[in-house]
This record gives C-alpha cells, sequence and structure tokens, in this order.
C-alpha cells in the first residue's frame, strides 16, 4: 500500500502513533482517533462509559483535549432500546466529563454488540507528545495500575471478587486527563503513550523502538488491581496476553525478564488493558517537577523504570 502524505499532517501513517495529528494554523491541530470494542463489563451504562475513556485516552496521550465524538456502534436487533440507550448514555456522560461532547455516530445491526467512539481532540503542534521522544537517562511514570486483563476474563469465567472487580471498573473509567494535563506542564516530559490492548510491555516496546533506545523496567514497581496476581496465578489470562508475548518478546532488540520476576508476576506485564493509564518519559531532572505537577492536577502516579543510557536496544525488566 502506498502510504500518502501531507506537508500538515504532522502524525500519520508513516509515525503510527497513539493518534493523528494535522495542522490548521501554525498554533492549532487536531488529533483524530477512533476506538471500539465488544462488552468487557455486564452492565450498560458502565460499558457505554469504559468505551468512552478508551476511546479519548489516545487524545490524552498525545497531550491533547478533547473537543467531540460520534458514536461507533453494532448492535444486535435482539439488543432491548434501554439497554443501547444506557450505552450511549455511559457514552455521553463520560466524553461531557472531558468537556467534550457526542456530536453524532452510526449503528449498524451486527449479531455481538461492539462499541466505541470517533473522537476529535486540539492540541498546539509544537506541544505534541508522541511515543518517540524518550531520551537515555529519562524515568519512567505509570499513572493507572494494571491487571484489566485478568479481572474481567475472571469476570467472564464467574471467578471475579466483586471487590476486585469494582476497582478494575472504577480505574478504567478514570480519565486520563489529569495525568495527561501533569505532563504537558513540564518542559521535561519527552515521550507519552497509553497502555491498551498490547499490555505495559508491547507499549512500552513501541516507545522504546520509536525512541531508539532501551528501557529497564521494575516489575516490582509495577502498580497492580486487586487480585490482578492471584487471577494470573488461576490462569485467568486473556487471549490477547499470550499473543502480545509471542509478538513483543523478539520486537527491536526483544524483552528479557529477569527469572526472579514472580511467575505470576511476568504475564501481568503483558496483560492487554482497556482504558489503562498513560506511561509517561521525563527527564531525571524534571521528574520531581511532574510529581509536583500531577499531585496539583489530581492525578496519580508510579515510578516504574528508566531509560537505559549505553545505546543497548529492547527492554530489560527486573525485580
Amino acid at each position: 500500500m502506498t502510504l500518502r502524505t501531507h506537508p500538515d499532517l504532522l502524525v500519520g501513517l508513516q509515525t503510527s502513533d497513539d493518534a493523528a495529528v494535522f495542522r490548521l494554523s501554525p498554533e492549532q491541530a487536531i488529533i483524530q482517533t477512533v476506538d471500539f470494542f465488544t462488552p468487557i463489563v455486564d452492565d450498560a451504562w458502565t460499558f457505554g462509559a469504559i468505551a468512552a475513556a478508551n476511546s479519548m485516552s489516545d487524545v490524552y496521550a498525545m497531550g491533547g483535549d478533547v473537543l467531540l465524538a460520534l458514536n461507533v456502534a453494532a448492535f444486535p436487533e435482539s439488543l432491548p432500546a434501554a439497554t443501547v440507550s444506557a450505552i450511549f448514555e455511559g457514552a455521553a456522560e463520560k466524553v461531557a466529563e472531558a468537556g467534550g461532547i457526542i456530536a453524532g455516530g452510526h449503528t449498524v445491526v451486527d449479531d455481538e454488540p461492539k462499541f466505541g467512539l470517533s473522537v476529535t481532540g486540539t492540541i498546539n503542534p509544537a506541544r505534541i507528545l508522541t511515543k518517540a521522544g524518550a531520551l537515555p537517562g529519562d524515568r519512567l511514570f505509570l499513572s493507572k495500575p494494571i491487571g484489566t486483563g485478568v479481572v474481567t476474563t475472571a469476570l467472564k469465567r464467574e471467578a471475579v471478587v466483586a471487590a476486585d472487580l469494582a476497582a478494575a471498573v472504577a480505574s478504567m473509567l478514570e480519565l486520563n486527563r489529569a495525568a495527561s494535563r501533569a505532563a504537558r506542564r513540564v518542559a521535561g516530559v519527552h515521550a507519552m503513550t497509553d497502555i491498551t490492548g498490547f499490555g505495559l510491555l508491547g507499549h512500552a516496546a513501541e516507545v522504546a523502538a520509536k525512541s531508539g533506545v532501551g528501557l529497564q523496567l521494575r516489575a516490582g514497581a509495577v502498580p497492580l488491581l486487586p487480585g490482578a496476581v492471584r487471577y494470573a496465578a488461576e490462569g485467568h489470562l486473556a487471549g490477547g496476553l499470550g499473543r502480545n508475548r509471542d509478538y513483543f518478546a523478539a520486537y527491536d532488540g526483544g524483552i528479557r525478564i529477569d527469572p526472579a520476576v514472580p511467575a505470576a508476576l511476568a504475564p501481568l506485564l503483558y496483560d492487554p488493558q482497556t482504558s489503562g493509564g498513560l506511561l509517561i518519559a521525563v527527564a531525571a531532572a524534571a521528574a520531581a517537577e511532574l510529581l509536583v505537577a500531577a499531585a496539583e492536577e489530581g492525578a496519580r502516579l508510579w515510578e516504574i523504570g528508566e531509560v537505559r543510557v549505553g545505546g543497548e536496544r529492547g527492554i530489560e525488566v527486573v525485580l
């Protein structure tokens, strides 16, 4: 396929980041992204809200603000109208929380329900954050715990503890808006991406490859959702986890996991996330400033590793 480009397409297929960015003027660009998936929770309103938060996350990963969104829906004819309405309402309320509005959309008939959003955001072209800017010596921060894949898989198998599910749902409903705002306040932030279907290691591997650097992650410092280790140990692993592990194990320098990392913890680093957090690479000298900005914005950040100095590619995971 021929990749067509345009002088105002600042981020597109050639750079393959979290979202596309198109310049409108020297001071303004639009961010465009789309995402949708099948239900991961039973409650219709919650599904719609999680799908919306997940879709908007790519705008926040680029350092932008949400402007408007369009529903992207596929529902079976047998799905009750009240259920469809609740999904739409959950999404609309979450977009409103982000300061945007749902302005329309498109629905088709499908045997398996699917829902998400096409989202338009705005950003100053000079302030775009991508996966490709991480520098040697940068420190790595994560804004949400991981484990939504194993928790929702346990839900499907009727093996989940209610409190664990509630914690996972709360995390998925949380917007990445505050963490994004904190990151864009700090000049020393060099790269950012959100953690979704490829899992923490998959998205970290993309940052490493696109930035031309190597990363060291500390597995013991990665925040985990309640019950995640137990569900992993019990074998409640999402199908995408194995695909992530197979694909990224040898990706651009490979991923090396120290044998000291517990057997139940290692798979969680590949766990596909829904509406996961932001992974932020920031200069060591600006790390304290980032933490202050996060606290002021109401965001949580966990330091989980660093960009290695010395030029070795790939990812090393230590305990």
